[in-house]
């Protein structure tokens, strides 16, 4: 077994010693590893520190550069790369906890014959070691339903099959940098399932400068791609979302159709959703408006 570890990564000199000594730490000889990172246009030392790293010569290392075209192209681009059996995308702010690696091996043997899903679905502990989430109810289930259905707010961490995952990339609109990671997991959705395992892989520490703390930001310069988000969710079968998640996904289709001009009632396939959006409709264009300023 190999896990492909893939990395994007602007400006993080200061945390991506964590990550590595994380990696470093997890490794050992029954599990090949390697570590692919996509340096979106760094401008600090981070193309020393990972050469001074590669010199060492203790984990499998390939560097990239490409001028700042953002994260979601930069796991794009680099995804080609790999070689592994696994796919893990692991932010710079993240890092793997204890026995990240066996646990991952572990699950991989006792379900690598599994057909019917993409991905291992594990928890997301912070930094006080608790988790980002809630327990997994399920063996088997979505993202979507995770989500919408099953009342799951937090973050988890995916170790994708890495042939069913190179599959699919991050789809970009009109030259935007940025899209939310969902937007992938609910087409592969369509097709395939995630396995559940309420163990601890990865820790998460947001930054100031992340995109978590900025999605106002993120929403203002990249409404094309959420507007393209929320329109495919409509289309689903709604049966079991809950209605507050409904209200979510409705209002935030009328943002970010307010923010690119499209007024479409047509992709909305479930009758509640479409009579909830005419009853929104104008209150949240006013807000929305407001909003924008």
């Amino acid at each position: 077994m190999k896990i492909s570890i893939v990395t994007p990564t602007y400006n993080r000199e200061a945390l991506l010693p964590r990550l590595y000594d994380s990696i470093v730490d997890n490794s050992h000889d029954e599990i090949k590893i390697e570590w692919l990172i996509m340096d979106d246009g760094s401008t600090d030392n981070t193309k020393v520190l990972i050469d001074t790293w590669r010199e060492e010569n203790k984990i499998e290392m390939k560097y990239f550069f490409q001028e700042n075209q953002g994260k979601m192209a930069a796991i794009n681009h680099i995804i080609k790369e790999t070689t592994g059996d696994l796919i893990v995308e692991c932010d710079s702010d993240d890092y793997f906890s204890k026995n990240a690696f066996e646990i991952i091996q572990r699950t991989w043997e006792e379900n690598k014959e599994v057909k019917d899903c993409y991905a291992m679905c594990f928890l997301k502990y912070n930094q006080d070691n608790q988790n980002m989430g809630n327990a997994f109810k399920k063996k088997k289930t979505t993202m979507f339903d995770l989500y919408f259905k099953e009342g799951e707010n937090g973050e988890k961490a995916l170790v994708f099959f890495g042939s069913i995952r190179k599959r699919y990339c991050y789809e970009l609109q009109k030259k935007e940098k940025f899209v939310t990671e969902a937007s992938m997991y609910y087409k592969m959705d369509l097709t395939y399932q995630i396995l559940c395992i309420n163990e601890p892989i990865m820790i998460c520490e947001y930054q100031e400068e992340g995109y978590s703390n900025h999605i106002e930001k993120q929403f203002k310069e990249n409404p094309y791609g959420y507007y393209e988000y929320f329109k495919e969710i409509l289309k689903r079968d709604f049966k079991g979302v809950k209605f507050s998640k409904r209200l979510y996904v409705i209002k935030h289709y009328i943002l970010f159709g307010y923010l690119t001009k499209q007024y479409q009632s047509k992709p909305i396939k479930n009758w509640l959703n479409k009579v909830l959006y005419y009853i929104l409709l104008v209150p949240g264009l006013v807000k929305s408006s407001l909003w924008a300023k």
